[in-house]
Parts: structure tokens; C-alpha cells; sequence
């Protein structure tokens, strides 16, 4: 790999901790980059190298909202064992917690949907998995966005060390570079943990729309190809 695209992707590493660390998503900037900066590299591979940089990244942010955030451990630690759009219909979905939708069969549906369903798609593909379960949380629990992202980061590690663990036993992993995209990846989550804890659920709600948009623009635009 040449120095510039190198680079390149370590930036697109970077980047993607910070958008992981406040609503997630940050698989849509650094799968395909990967895919780019390392033309002909194996889908499996650029997938099992992703998500060695993402563990740690997301790891770091679940780590840096722990400490500074009360995590409802009821929805967060079963999901993450276990392991779409109303933001723009709803504007204040996110913004204020409505702690009286937490009653227990709305967090038996949570711990399911974020475990399970959302856990099934991050070991298939991942791109998006932490914006997922941020609107999970936030619709099914009441979960302000910053809460939200912090018990989002707690399943998106879990869903991480899982599909990592079945990418490497199957020796897809670039390990070199995939140990260099964590680097990068760790201090962009740093930083966007506490961008999002200082900004508030206001900041991340504005994140997540244009990372739902680009979601959205993305799947699009790959339905026009596929046409």
C-alpha cells in the first residue's frame, strides 16, 4: 500500500471512531475506504480488519461514557451478551428521556432487538450498526441520545469482539494494518465521546440525522447500481 492511501485511511480511521463514539456509523467511512485504499483485498478481509479497528474504538467510547454517564445496565449488559428512521418524524425523539417507557417488556424488546436482530446484521455486514441501536434505544426505552449512544457503544463492542473473533479463527484479519486503523480509531472515539458528553443529546441528534442520511443516500445509491 503507497504512503498516500495509507494515510488516507488512517484519517477515514479517525474519522470513523468520532462518528462511531457519537451515534455510530463510523463502518460507512472506513469499509470503504479499506475496500479503496487496498483494491482487490477479499470483502471477508476488509470486513475482519474493519472490525479490529472498530472493537477498540468502540471499546474506548463505551469506557469514556461509563465513566462520566449512569448506564442502565438492565438493557446494556444483556444486549451486548446477546449479541428507521423516526428522528426525522419526531424531532424530539432523543432529546429528553421519558424514563416511564422503561417498563420491563419494553426493555425484554430492547435487550432482543439490540442483542439479537441488530447483533445478527453487525456480524453479516456492520456499517450502521451503532445508529441502529441508538434509535433502538431511544425509541423503545425513552433513552435520551447521549445515554442512548453510551449503552450503544456497550453492544457495538460486544457485536465487534464476536464477529472479530469468527473473521479471525477464519484467518480474515490483516492484523498490521488493522493494529494501525486502531490507533487511529481509538483516539477519534476518544474525542467523539467527549464531544458528545459536553454537547449534549442536541449535538448527537444532529450527527445522527446526517449519518441516517448517509445511510440512506448509500443504500440508494446502491439500489441504482444494482438496477
Amino acid at each position: 500500500m503507497d504512503p498516500l492511501s495509507l494515510t488516507t485511511l488512517l484519517a477515514a480511521a479517525a474519522m470513523a471512531g468520532w462518528v462511531d463514539a457519537v451515534v455510530g456509523g463510523g463502518g460507512l467511512l472506513l469499509l470503504p475506504a479499506l475496500l479503496v485504499a487496498a483494491p482487490g483485498v477479499p470483502v471477508a478481509m476488509a470486513l475482519g480488519t474493519n472490525k479490529l479497528a472498530a472493537i477498540f474504538g468502540t471499546s474506548t467510547a463505551a469506557v469514556t461514557y461509563g465513566r462520566r454517564t449512569k448506564l442502565d445496565w438492565r438493557v446494556a449488559g444483556p444486549a451486548a451478551g446477546l449479541a428507521v428512521l423516526f428522528v426525522l418524524t419526531r424531532p424530539r425523539l432523543g432529546v429528553v428521556a421519558h424514563p416511564h417507557r422503561r417498563t420491563g417488556v419494553r426493555v425484554v424488546v430492547a435487550v432482543a432487538v439490540a442483542g439479537l436482530g441488530i447483533a445478527l446484521y453487525d456480524g453479516l455486514i456492520g456499517p450502521g450498526t451503532g445508529t441502529f441501536l441508538v434509535l433502538a434505544f431511544t425509541a423503545l426505552i425513552g433513552a435520551d441520545f447521549v445515554h442512548a449512544s453510551a449503552m450503544a457503544k456497550v453492544v457495538n463492542a460486544g457485536t465487534n469482539l464476536g464477529a472479530l473473533v469468527v473473521f479471525a479463527a477464519t484467518g480474515h484479519v490483516w492484523w498490521l494494518l488493522g493494529a494501525a486503523m486502531a490507533v487511529c480509531n481509538v483516539a477519534g472515539a476518544a474525542l467523539g465521546a467527549r464531544m458528545a458528553l459536553r454537547r449534549g443529546s442536541g449535538f448527537v441528534r444532529v450527527v445522527l440525522l446526517v449519518v441516517v442520511g448517509a445511510l440512506v443516500a448509500k443504500l440508494g445509491y446502491d439500489q441504482w447500481r444494482a438496477a
